[in-house]
C-alpha cells in the first residue's frame, strides 16, 4: 500500500509540477554528461522547483527535485524519451498547458522530433478531447517557434 501511495504522489507530483525543475533535473540520455544533483538548500545555484516554489513550499520543492526528478526519472524500466512522450501526453490529456510547454521542450532534448510530438497531439485529440489538443498544439508552436 505504502508503494501505491508513493507511486501515486510522484506521478500527481510530475503531472503537477514537472515543468517546475530545470531541464539538467531530468536530462535526455543522448548527452555524456550526468544530470547534477539538485542544489542544496542555501548553495548558489538553487533548482527551477526550489526557485518557483522554494520559498513558500520548500518541502514540495524538495520532494519535485529529490523525488520525482531524482528517482522517478531516473529508473531504468523506461528511456527518458518514452518519459518525456508519457508525460506530454499526460500533460496534453489533463489540459495542463503551462506545464506541457517545458515537457515539450524536454521532450526535444530526450529525443523525440517535433513531428513526432505533433503526431502525439493529433493523435490526443480522439481520446483525450479536442480542446485538450487544440490548446497542446498552440503550446507547441510557441515552443517549437523558440527552438
Amino acid at each position: 500500500m505504502k508503494k501505491l501511495v508513493a507511486g501515486s504522489l510522484a506521478t500527481s507530483a510530475m503531472m503537477l509540477f514537472g515543468g517546475m525543475v530545470t531541464l539538467a533535473n531530468a536530462q535526455g540520455s543522448s548527452s555524456s554528461t550526468p544530470a547534477p544533483a539538485p542544489a542544496a538548500p542555501g548553495s548558489a545555484q538553487p533548482t527551477r522547483a526550489q526557485q518557483l516554489m522554494g520559498d513558500i513550499a520548500p518541502k514540495l520543492a524538495e520532494l519535485t527535485d529529490n523525488v520525482l526528478f531524482g528517482d522517478v526519472w531516473q529508473r531504468p524500466g523506461l528511456s527518458k524519451r518514452d518519459r518525456s512522450l508519457v508525460t506530454v501526453s499526460a500533460l496534453v490529456a489533463m489540459n495542463r498547458p503551462d506545464q506541457l510547454r517545458s515537457h515539450l521542450a524536454r521532450a526535444r532534448d530526450n529525443g523525440l522530433t517535433q513531428e513526432e510530438l505533433i503526431e502525439a497531439i493529433t493523435h490526443l485529440a480522439f481520446y483525450a478531447g479536442w480542446p485538450s489538443a487544440v490548446t497542446a498544439i498552440s503550446v507547441a508552436k510557441e515552443v517549437f517557434e523558440k527552438k
